[in-house]
């Protein structure tokens, strides 16, 4: 059985960061859920070895308010990413997204921030409301003007499974009623991104995406299946 560790940290300049730490099981169980409804996207990735990598990517659900205990507006999006080991190897995964924020070009003026709430994940959850994600108001309340890490050893033939919650900044500048937004983990060599997308459906803008790097799996000399 292996864990995932998340920390959260203050990023408030000058002041020291304390993390905070769960432990979230991965799953046994690697369970092709290629043709799920409720898959994005599917990359697979092989080394010079043959190992393979896999990674999921799941549709949003969510658009939910949430107001701020002092008193700001905002909206999330719930997503969860599901990463396989075929390989003979642990593989040791890394993700960090800052606290800054971030900005789409086909919706400039609109922001948005990445979280990594330290609930436990499982397929099991997938028909949920919000993928079965609870207590994201008092994740909110206090870390949302935080970062968020994620640090798990993939042993081989097991896999991790994590939600990922896309938070608005404020209701004017949300993303809500600008289109479908989607998101998804893609690897470059030993790189990891996290690329979020509007498509445009609601809007006369054009579609445009904005990548992310965000952190690292040790998987060496990969190529992407087709």
């Amino acid at each position: 059985m292996s864990f995932v560790t998340i920390g959260l940290f203050s990023c408030v300049q000058g002041s020291k960061s304390t993390p905070e730490s769960v432990n979230i099981e991965t799953s046994k169980s690697v369970k092709n859920i290629q043709n799920d409804k409720n898959i994005y996207t599917k990359y697979e990735y092989a080394d010079s070895k043959g190992g393979n990598l896999i990674i999921q990517n799941s549709f949003p659900k969510g658009g939910t308010k949430y107001i701020a205990p002092t008193g700001e507006v905002y909206y999330y999006t719930v997503f969860f990413t599901r990463i396989i080991n075929e390989t003979e190897n642990p593989l040791e995964l890394k993700i960090k997204f800052p606290a800054d924020s971030y900005e789409l070009l086909s919706l400039p003026g609109k922001h948005f921030k990445i979280l990594l709430p330290p609930n436990k994940m499982s397929l099991d959850k997938e028909p949920m409301f919000n993928y079965g994600l609870t207590e994201l108001e008092s994740f909110l309340d206090n870390n949302r003007n935080k970062s968020s890490t994620l640090n798990s050893i993939i042993n081989p033939k097991d896999s991790t499974c994590f939600y990922v919650l896309k938070l608005n900044i404020s209701e004017k500048s949300g993303l809500r009623n600008n289109g479908s937004i989607r998101a998804e983990f893609k690897l470059k060599n030993q790189d990891l991104y996290y690329k979020v997308k509007n498509d445009g459906s609601k809007t006369n803008s054009k579609s445009s995406d904005i990548e992310i790097n965000c952190g690292s799996i040790n998987f060496k000399n990969v190529t992407l299946q087709k």
